[in-house]
């Protein structure tokens, strides 16, 4: 029998809140968390804006051993600390052969890539740090926090590019679900705000190259023009229900369906149709026992790219039906920018909180609608609204399609 699982602990670092409690207040106020990238001297390159965390030195708030991991680790720790606090497990109340971790990162440690190529580059590539190696792959924000919190269970990493935090979540949902764990810590990370990152992702066309924060990530916007870097973390404790209910955990929302598909058409434009994202949407419904009435939101992916938003617009339509039009469709990157393989995770995180507290977020900075973008994208202010049901849809490149369906729980 498939086992119902809960969400019993987040956390979250982003570019508009440093906890879950902020990131949750700075979706209420609508914050904008575009500026200037402060990272490094981009003067020199076309994109100039991005969405960095703010007020914030992981390393001070680790510890020594943060010497040894790159940020996106760094910040992968902090979060899966904040949800597994938040959770209330510990060694007396979670066996933790029973309790693994799935936990992603689209890119991995660029920022360290950089800095020792540089480093053998001048010095001899014999010089470069020991800790080179696991301090870039992309796995080991998932292996340090399993060593950080001591669980023992099934440890991986879903690498889908910004697919990659909602893959880990939906994985991890499984794992639970048919009996291989009782408890999962799962999400992704990603910090690469770097002058490689910003330039490749430029040459492709990829990003937008307005100096004005308000426009620059504008989802479903007829002026949208590529998406803004972001960097950040989001994780989830997801829990089998009866394990949660018998140690009294505070129960904040539960899973229900989920849903994997590929496009399987080009390298990194969607299908012009939406049609591996519509059956992704449809699959999740399905494995969560949902029909399209059942559907009060929908967290879009919404990346600000004029491909991504008109594809994923027929996408909604195709796989919603008649009711699509009747459902609020909002994109939370006009507000945190694109965290790339963390943006799965900390837009579920959200997702949970909406249902919960009963509120729409906004697609801030939406102004000029634009005709192939025609769903109810809730402009500029958030609502409050009750919710059952909702989806929360990650497209990445390479075709890869996640979609996560939430429930507001209820015994």
């Amino acid at each position: 029998m498939k086992r119902r699982v809960v969400i019993t602990g987040m956390g979250a670092v982003t570019p508009i809140g440093n906890t879950t409690a902020e990131l949750w207040a700075g979706v209420r106020a609508g914050t904008c968390g575009i500026a200037p990238i402060t990272a490094y001297d981009a003067s020199a390159q076309k994109v100039q804006l991005a969405a960095e965390i703010k007020n914030l030195d992981p390393a001070a708030r680790i510890g020594k051993s943060a010497r040894k991991m790159d940020r996106f680790t760094q910040l992968a720790v902090l979060a899966a600390r904040e949800a597994y606090g938040q959770s209330g497990l510990n060694p007396d109340n979670c066996d933790p052969t029973r309790a693994g971790v799935i936990f992603s990162s689209g890119i991995g440690g660029l920022p360290t890539i950089e800095a020792e190529h540089d480093r053998g580059r001048e010095r001899g590539f014999d010089r470069v740090s020991p800790f080179f190696i696991p301090m870039c792959i992309s796995n080991m924000a998932a292996g340090t926090i399993a060593l950080d919190l001591g669980l023992k269970g099934m440890c991986s990493c879903v690498v889908t590019a910004c697919a990659s935090g909602a893959n880990a979540i939906g994985d991890a949902f499984r794992h639970i679900r048919d009996g291989y764990a009782t408890v999962m810590v799962c999400g992704g990370a990603e910090s690469t705000i770097t002058p490689l990152a910003i330039g490749g992702f430029t040459s492709m066309r990829a990003l937008c190259e307005s100096r004005d924060p308000a426009r620059a990530s504008i989802p479903f916007d007829r002026e949208r023009s590529g998406f803004v870097m972001g960097e950040g973390a989001g994780a989830l404790v997801l829990e089998e229900e009866s394990h949660a209910k018998a140690r009294g955990a505070v129960i904040y929302g539960e899973v229900v369906g989920y849903g994997a598909t590929c496009d399987a058409y080009h390298m990194t434009a969607p299908a012009p149709d939406g049609e591996g994202a519509a059956r992704c949407m449809a699959l999740a419904m399905a494995d969560g026992g949902l029909e399209a009435e059942d559907v009060d939101y929908i967290n879009a992916h919404g990346t600000s790219t004029p491909l991504n938003d008109r594809c994923e617009t027929l996408a909604v339509k195709a796989a919603l039906g008649a009711r699509a039009g009747q459902i609020p469709v909002s994109s939370t990157k006009s507000m945190t920018g694109h965290l790339l393989g963390a943006s799965g995770a900390v837009e579920a995180i959200i997702t949970a909180l909406a249902l919960r507290e009963g509120y729409v977020p906004a697609t801030i900075g939406y102004r000029e609608p634009d005709p192939d973008c025609d769903l109810d994208m809730v402009p500029g202010v958030g609502r409050t609204q009750e919710l059952r049901c909702a989806l929360s849809n990650s497209l990445g490149f390479g075709g890869h399609n996640a979609v996560l369906a939430l429930r507001r729980y209820q015994e």
